[in-house]
């Protein structure tokens, strides 16, 4: 028992210490942030972390819900405290993605699976101002100003498809706003747009061009809350400038461009993309951009570099051998030339079970050729896939190392780096991926510290070499099984080789062709240190896998 006590002790010491970060601070200021080598971390607000009991209860949200179908009491103050305390950054994040902080639908529906309400943050009734739930626009601007000077990105998540459900506490938008049928039969193009994707969520007519009034409610509650003359002199002015007639799409766009321009977040997750139609997104993309413009402009010191705004899109189904075109059926879509950097790639959970070559050769010659100056986004489990690949938490080392090695954006959803369970006796559908983040494990647990290291140590790597997610892929040896990355960009350069499958103890890795003789290189894994002789490195380290980096 003691000697456990002492290993957690110890073990626990290097998880939360600066250790963690590998590089000089020399290095660090000439490493780029590249958005096709992120370190993404997604969170849903409510079941990450509970830093203000205050708001638990808001809007008599207090209704018996289903299990994990009610608000749990995670808020933007609760990422704050984790984001002071360094966990993204010992993690390796570079990005954070947070489901919508916007103020939800007051009152729940039954959705067949029992009781809801809005915890995800899907369920929009107001975009212009934060649900009190997740916390205030004061929190929302310490979040990014804080994560910004650890040099971490903030992506909100962006909804345009639909609105919340129709309560007895939430009107419905008006009949020129929304639809509410027919439901969606996905048989067709037109069958995922012009439909509402289940009943009681109104869909958004995002392919009108007709102007619209403000819905009435709207107007009574911003006059209540003594800020009706400053949204509709906002409105007035993002109308005039943009010529875009004041269409219901426009209204929202407007509503969340301003996060950019109030707040200075990095880019948007758009959710539902395929469910409206494409140039839905283009015009998305151009209204994000200018508000992009408007912030650096009126915020010259905040600028964090010359990356532009980022989005990445929800087609779900999408996967990275599709390439650039998502199939309907009866049309196929390129999302890369309609507003979006980067895809979600829905089949990296499948593609995991793939040997590391196979997986790691395939997606570097699609990034490399057809998808080049786009990305795809990889994850191994996430907030609405039944699917993931590792669901009983049995591969929790590979999946980190296949996920955070794998070319293109890494999405870490929050608890697999600490192995957090998938499987939650009692609830039903997708509840049951959505737990509270194990805290408590992550401080008692042996086990669960040593799936932790292993994470921050593969994301730290991976954050420090833009090749690791942007650069090519080349195999050295089949066996013992080592690659290389290489990454270069104006008059930047990254170099690394990486050995998997090794065997523990002694090892010799080829590296000639990336590091020249003579050359001192750190293993990033293991923190040990050696040279390049005739074209090989020797090591002596416990584990089965080396990250040499130059030092």
């Amino acid at each position: 028992m003691k000697k456990n006590l002492l290993f957690s002790i110890a073990l626990l010491s290097m998880l939360f210490t600066s250790c963690s970060s590998t590089k000089t601070a020399k290095t660090a200021s000439k490493t780029p942030f590249v958005w096709e080598n992120a370190n993404v971390y997604f969170l849903l607000i409510d079941r990450f972390n509970n830093g203000d009991k205050t708001n638990d209860q808001t809007y008599n949200r207090n209704k018996a819900a289903a299990k994990l179908r009610g608000f749990e009491g995670g808020d933007i103050r609760g990422v704050i405290q984790k984001l002071d305390e360094g966990y993204f950054e010992k993690l390796g994040i570079t990005a954070l993605w947070m489901t919508p902080v916007v103020e939800q639908i007051h009152d729940g529906v039954n959705e067949g699976t029992g009781f809801t309400y809005a915890f995800h943050g899907y369920w929009a009734r107001d975009w212009t101002t934060l649900d009190p739930s997740f916390g205030t626009k004061k929190d929302l601007a310490e979040l990014v100003q804080k994560a910004h000077a650890k040099g971490i990105r903030v992506l909100l998540d962006a909804v345009i498809n639909h609105t919340g459900p129709v309560t007895g506490e939430d009107p419905a938008y008006p009949n020129d706003w929304v639809r509410t049928t027919p439901k969606c039969t996905y048989k067709s193009y037109d069958t995922y747009i012009n439909c509402t994707l289940v009943e009681n969520l109104p869909d958004v007519k995002t392919e009108s061009n007709e102007a619209v009034a403000l819905p009435p409610f709207l107007i009574e509650k911003w006059k209540k809350e003594g800020r009706y003359e400053q949204e509709v002199a906002e409105l007035d002015a993002f109308f005039a400038k943009t010529s875009y007639p004041r269409a219901p799409k426009y209204y929202i766009m407007k509503w969340l461009s301003d996060y950019i321009t109030d707040y200075g977040i990095d880019g948007y997750r758009v959710d539902t993309a395929k469910h409206t139609y494409e140039d839905v997104w283009a015009d998305f993309k151009k209204v994000c951009d200018g508000a992009f413009a408007d912030f650096k402009k009126n915020n010259p010191k905040k600028i964090l570099d010359n990356n532009a705004f980022f989005t990445v899109g929800e087609v779900y189904g999408y996967n990275i051998g599709a390439k650039k075109l998502f199939d309907f059926g009866d049309k196929k879509v390129n999302y890369f030339e309609n507003g979006f950097t980067g895809l979600i790639n829905f089949d990296f959970r499948n593609e995991a079970k793939l040997n590391y070559e196979p997986l790691f050769s395939k997606y570097n010659t699609i990034l490399q050729n057809d998808l080049k100056g786009n990305t795809v986004m990889n994850y191994v489990s996430s907030h609405d896939d039944s699917s993931p690949y590792d669901k009983k938490r049995e591969k929790t080392f590979e999946s980190g190392t296949k996920l955070l090695l794998t070319p293109g954006i890494s999405q870490v959803y929050y608890g697999d780096e600490s192995a957090r369970t998938l499987d939650i006796p009692g609830t039903t559908g997708d509840a049951t991926l959505r737990s509270m983040m194990n805290w408590n494990e992550i401080k008692t647990n042996p086990e669960t510290q040593k799936v932790l290291l292993h994470w921050q140590k593969l994301g730290n790597f991976r954050k420090n070499h833009p090749a690791i997610g942007a650069g090519i892929h080349q195999e050295i040896l089949a066996s013992p099984y080592v690659f290389s990355r290489t990454f270069s960009k104006d008059n930047y350069t990254d170099n690394v080789v990486i050995g998997l499958d090794l065997p523990k103890g002694q090892k010799e890795i080829l590296a000639g062709s990336i590091f020249k003789d003579g050359t001192k290189l750190k293993d990033a894994y293991s923190g040990k240190e050696t040279v390049v002789i005739n074209g090989k490195v020797s090591i002596d380290t416990d584990f089965d896998i080396v990250l040499l980096e130059k030092l």
